[in-house]
């Protein structure tokens, strides 16, 4: 995939530090603790598990909105 910057193995943490336009995805997705701790060192692919959303669409979409804003 081109503008791969998220995969499913990343770390929430990591995903909101480096990439905060993610966020938005992410508060729209139900996903609304990003600042927890235990959501820090939870990978994108257990919080979809979580939160019951396929993660292979939210990694696309995230990838898509980290393009868009780097434009």
């Amino acid at each position: 995939m081109a503008n791969e910057y998220v995969k499913k193995d990343t770390l929430i943490g990591e995903i909101v530090t480096e990439y905060p336009e993610s966020a938005e995805v992410l508060f729209g997705i139900g996903m609304h603790c990003l600042g927890c701790p235990a959501s820090q060192a939870e990978s994108l692919e257990e919080a979809c598990a979580v939160h019951g959303v396929d993660p292979d669409q939210v990694v696309k979409t995230i990838n898509e909105t980290i393009a868009a804003a780097r434009k």
